[in-house]
């Protein structure tokens, strides 16, 4: 064998043996980064504040989630990753990708710690909040407890509470309807707070010039959400909250009594299937029956649609309205008493004798 011949197969054994190491080290590589077996049992693994990539990597080796926890090291490395992982507890399924992995741990997506979750419907009141609240064991005294000791921002819709002694609850209509999360151990202060601050969240996606509105108006924000208030227990058919706030308009620009079944239901501490004349004549700040102009504040949470049909209300010449007693919960609306009269009467030919209406029930008060 010549030395030339000697040199060529030499490198063809050094290529060859340059290619099967690659290649052996391609499969390792390959093999160690794979998927684990795949499981639909999800597994929990703790990445504490301060815990470095490997410690992470021998965890995650050691719950099943990787094969190879120092591969997966090199791959964070070579990736440019680790920078951006976020402490917490994550839950994780065996079978996910390398780099799904590393997706979680740089979104963050870990395991929400199960809270004190609250619904708050549109047109519910302090005492109904209350209630709910104590299904999730906040206390009805610590509630009221906490609603006294709410002191409001500066610049804030609550803030803006006149100290009227007639009120029946301070912050009644100031907590906003939505719905909300809180850690488990949040107090009734920090629940009360939120619902609060909800409320000036929302009023800046009114429309632009909305305060404007309120003054053209001469109303001030506690006597919008008033109106709102009304509007939101009012209505229950969307298309006729304008209408209805219109009809409100009406009756306070001409200083007649607002004649609200809802103010009168607001004494009550539990909703009447039906008013008798009795009940129009409880003397209350709230009755506007019996009173001019509105209530002394809301009587319940108006929805930011029911804020913003109180400002700006349909132009209209009607000054009465009835419930329809078919089962669509709209209304009849009227100019004068004669025609509110006779929807009163339409009203009751689909109504059953529970519901039904007579002249000495439920009609106009004179003024």
């Amino acid at each position: 064998m010549t030395l030339k011949r000697f040199w060529i197969w030499g490198l063809l054994l050094i290529i060859c043996l340059a290619v099967g190491l690659t290649v052996g080290l391609a499969l390792y590589v390959s093999r160690g980064l794979a998927p684990s077996p795949a499981s639909e049992t999800p597994v929990r693994v703790a990445f504490p504040s301060g815990t470095g990539v490997g410690e992470l990597a021998a965890e995650l080796q050691q719950k099943g989630l990787i094969r190879d926890a120092r591969l997966f090291r090199y791959y964070v490395k070579y990736k440019g990753e680790g920078g951006r992982f976020q402490a917490g507890e994550y839950e994780m399924r065996p079978g996910l990708t390398s780099d799904a992995i590393i997706a979680m741990l740089n979104q963050g997506d870990t395991v929400k710690e199960a809270g004190l979750r609250l619904t708050v419907p549109e047109g519910f009141t302090i005492r109904q909040i209350a209630e709910k609240l104590q299904q999730s064991g906040i206390e009805p005294a610590a509630f009221e407890a906490a609603l006294k000791r709410f002191v409001a921002p500066q610049g804030s819709a609550a803030a803006g509470i006149p100290s009227d002694p007639n009120l029946k609850a301070r912050l009644e209509g100031y907590l906003y309807p939505d719905t909300y999360e809180w850690k488990k151990d949040a107090g009734a202060d920090e629940l009360v707070a939120t619902m609060a601050a909800q409320l000036d969240k929302r009023l800046q996606e009114l429309p632009e010039g909305w305060r404007q509105a309120m003054d053209t108006h001469g109303l001030t924000l506690h006597q919008t959400l008033t109106l709102a208030s009304l509007i939101e227990r009012e209505v229950a058919a969307e298309e006729e909250r304008a209408l209805v706030s219109g009809v409100i308009h009406n009756r306070l620009k001409q200083n007649k009594q607002l004649e609200i079944d809802a103010t009168i239901q607001y004494l009550f501490d539990k909703q009447k299937e039906r008013l008798f004349e009795k009940d129009l004549r409880v003397e209350s700040p709230y009755n506007t029956y019996l009173n001019r102009g509105l209530p002394p504040g809301p009587i319940a949470s108006p929805s930011l649609a029911s804020i913003q049909a109180a400002l700006y209300p349909q132009e209209t010449k009607y000054l009465f309205y009835v419930t329809k007693k078919d089962g669509s919960r709209k209304h009849l609306f009227a100019e004068t008493f004669e025609e509110h009269k006779k929807n009163i009467a339409e009203s009751n030919k689909t109504a059953s004798p529970l519901t039904r209406e007579t002249e000495s029930e439920k009609v106009e008060v004179p003024e």
